[in-house]
């Protein structure tokens, strides 16, 4: 891990602990709890689209308001259902389940004619499975002793953590003594839905089935003496080929894997599971196999089915919401059971450790990989680590049943980045306020945003650059010196140098360093400045624009100021090259500043400048490279070679004369006519030379005795230069290279 991660990851290893812990808590309210189950209900609605058809063995008859308009009102007489289940044995299903609560307070004369028909049916191979529930309150009437249904004496575990109570309301004494029964609890959550079942439950201290274990037992055909109950692992049974397990919790519950409800399209509405009407088995079984009508339809065919029998009677309806829909016949509830055990089509819910112990360890991995990038990346991985979250417990729901409660979890991932993200934000802040602060007195404020837009900090500490450098001089400075106190020096000064890095500053340059009059600075540092030569010469050259309206205005204030600040001049050189820079100088002290051969050359250029009686010289170098960039934009006037100080190898140099669209014809032509005499003093044609050097000396635009401060030009200097060569020539070999004596 680099430094820099570490020290990040040092600083705020506790946000994902914090984050964690807080969400963990939020987690256990009864808010986020509900949250976590709506959740859930969305994931299961779109799971919908994906999963397979219903199991074709399990059936429903509903007691619904055409059989109770029709046939006969709810409740009916007992006897009814007795002759429903002799009617519905004939069609051989495996199990009739009853998902309807026959207790003794209905009892009645029915009551002995359906445990005959029950009976029966019973005794033609159909397996029958009744309902009962426990209570709190004992029954009107005890049940009598035995009957088929058995308690599961084979359980491991705290049998007082079971959902259960003191007393059952069971079936009708006939109806228990001959069928089994089995619970049809079924508590709701906070919103009504049912989202989990007891598949045991207690009734004092024995253990029973439920409803649909029951109808599951039957369809095995298992004796209830061969069932193991494991609460916290889960219930066991032999079955054809093995042996089944059914998982459950300490308490019995098993979390429901509701997938097949009651739908509707253009046709209206329809139902996942074979769906019957309680009077159109009887109707059609009567007309079939009783009366045998000739033409008469044939019933369902529901034989090895389960047929589950429900009541969905407007008003007096066993119905409510559920996962897939708002309101649907409850008996749906156990169907999803028993399909969910026929199929090993279980859900499980992700245990808290394994949830929350994945999430500290990302939380941790992610701040030690991520903590200290870009707030860009950063946004993107929180954007992606939400995605993918929410697509994976999508997946594991959808397609493994695996039910991650994710939105306590994600709370804790938003929080994170919030801390991350927060404090990444208020770095690069205090970053920006630092980098203003270490570069905004000598760096344009437009590249002080660039340097913080940048997104890195300057190398400091020496690297080479390619830059090009910029000195520039106040021509006699020292006679400014002595005839102006020192306070009206001062302002001048500041004014005259505010305007200069105003303008070097607004190209792009940063300053390096004021030397009395003297101004330093760089193109292309501390970040790249594509084009430097050409931003430098453009800054020299308004530069010396300013200093001419600056010259106009300290005449227009009268005798503020003595002649000689009207006739300011300033002399400007520049050079481009490989330079090193960076801060240097002590430990305790240092300037941001450049060094090398370079620098040095350009600070010749300038001093001399007033060898050859122009303001702004550079190199060839500085020429050629601002030509690279914008062709034509900057004119040049080349004054020719010469060795500085210092130096043994020959440098072309160039007057910055102007921009193309501020130079006169009048300088064109100048500039012509000088290059004719320069190509004719390289010939060492002296006369002719010297003639076109003063032809193009009354061309000149700065010219002695006409513009303020100016002695000499480029055509003076070369005249006095030919003339002198008329009287005694150079050597022979001579290759019209000028060597400067001073510096």
């Amino acid at each position: 891990m680099p430094s820099r991660a570490r020290n990040t990851f040092r600083q705020i290893w506790w946000a994902p602990v914090v984050c964690c812990a807080v969400a963990w808590l939020a987690g256990r309210t009864d808010t986020v709890r509900q949250f976590e189950w709506k959740t859930l209900d969305w994931l299961t609605q779109f799971r919908v689209l994906f999963q397979p058809p219903a199991d074709s063995r399990i059936a429903i008859a509903l007691f619904e308001d055409a059989t109770d308009s029709n046939l006969v009102s709810w409740p009916p007489d007992r006897a009814w259902h007795g002759q429903f289940n002799k009617f519905a044995g004939v069609l051989k299903p495996s199990v009739i389940s009853w998902d309807i609560i026959l207790d003794v307070s209905r009892e009645g004369e029915g009551d002995a004619s359906m445990a005959q028909d029950t009976l029966l049916t019973i005794n033609s191979g159909v397996r029958v499975v009744t309902a009962s529930v426990t209570s709190p309150d004992p029954p009107e009437t005890a049940p009598p002793e035995g009957g088929p249904t058995k308690p599961l004496t084979r359980v491991e575990g705290d049998i007082a953590r079971i959902e259960g109570d003191i007393h059952a309301w069971v079936p009708f004494p006939q109806l228990k003594l001959v069928a089994p029964y089995g619970f049809a609890n079924a508590p709701r959550s906070g919103d009504g839905i049912i989202r989990r079942v007891p598949m045991v439950l207690r009734v004092g201290r024995e253990v029973f089935p439920s409803l649909s274990l029951q109808t599951v037992l039957q369809y095995y055909r298992v004796d209830p003496a061969d069932v193991r109950v494991r609460l916290g692992d889960g219930i066991y049974f032999p079955v054809e080929g093995g042996e089944k397990r059914i998982p459950i919790s300490e308490g019995g519950w098993f979390l429901l894997n509701f997938r097949y409800d009651q739908s509707s399209d253009e046709h209206g509405a329809y139902f996942d599971y074979q769906t019957h009407s309680y009077g159109e088995i009887l109707l059609k079984v009567n007309a079939f196999h009783v009366e045998q009508t000739p033409g008469a339809p044939p019933p369902p065919d529901l034989e090895g089915k389960i047929l589950f029998v429900g009541q969905t009677v407007t008003g007096k309806a066993d119905a409510g919401p559920t996962q897939l829909n708002s309101y649907s016949p409850l008996v749906l509830v156990h169907a999803n059971v028993v399909n969910n055990i026929l199929n090993d089509d279980y859900a499980y819910r992700v245990p808290d450790a394994a949830i929350w112990g994945l999430a500290l360890l990302l939380g941790l991995l992610g701040l030690a990989l991520l903590a200290d990038r870009s707030v860009l990346l950063l946004c993107s991985g929180a954007v992606l680590g939400v995605v993918g979250l929410v697509s994976l417990a999508m997946w594991l729901w959808v397609w493994r049943s695996w039910w991650v409660p994710a939105a306590a979890p994600l709370a804790a991932f938003i929080g994170l980045q919030f801390i991350v993200i927060g404090r990444r934000v208020w770095l690069e802040q205090k970053a920006k306020q630092e980098i203003k602060g270490m570069f905004g007195s000598y760096v344009s404020p437009q590249l002080v945003d660039r340097l913080v837009k940048s997104g890195e900090m300057p190398h400091l500490g020496g690297h080479e650059e390619d830059i090009t450098a910029y000195f520039s001089d106040i021509q006699g400075f020292s006679t400014f010196s002595e005839k102006l106190p020192a306070d009206r020096l001062v302002g001048l000064m500041n004014e005259y140098l505010t305007a200069c890095t105003d303008l070097v500053q607004g190209e792009g340059g940063t300053l390096d360093k004021y030397i009395g009059d003297a101004v330093v600075a760089m193109f292309g540092a501390p970040i790249a400045l594509p084009g430097h030569a050409h931003h430098a010469c453009v800054a020299a050259l308004r530069v010396q624009q300013r200093l001419g309206e600056l010259r106009d205005k300290w005449r227009a204030e009268g005798d503020k100021w003595p002649r000689i600040v009207w006739e300011m001049q300033s002399r400007i050189g520049l050079n481009t090259g490989r330079c090193v820079v960076g801060n240097m100088g002590s430990r305790t002290r240092f300037n941001y500043t450049m060094m090398g051969d370079d620098v040095n050359l350009a600070a010749r250029m300038e001093s001399g400048a007033k060898s050859w009686g122009a303001y702004t010289i550079c190199t060839e170098a500085t020429m050629q490279a601002c030509e690279a960039h914008g062709a034509g934009r900057v004119v040049f006037r080349p004054l020719g070679r010469i060795v500085v100080k210092g130096r043994a190898q020959a440098v072309p140099i160039h007057e910055v004369v102007g921009l193309k669209e501020h130079v006169a014809d009048r300088t064109h032509e100048c500039i012509a006519v000088f290059g004719q005499g320069l190509r004719k003093y390289y010939d060492r044609d002296w006369a002719g030379a010297l003639e076109l050097f003063r032809r193009g000396a009354d061309l000149e635009p700065n010219l002695p005795g006409k513009t303020p401060g100016v002695v000499s030009n480029p055509s003076l200097v070369f005249q006095g230069i030919v003339e002198h060569y008329l009287t005694d020539p150079p050597p022979e070999g001579w290759n019209g290279v000028y060597v400067m004596k001073e510096k």
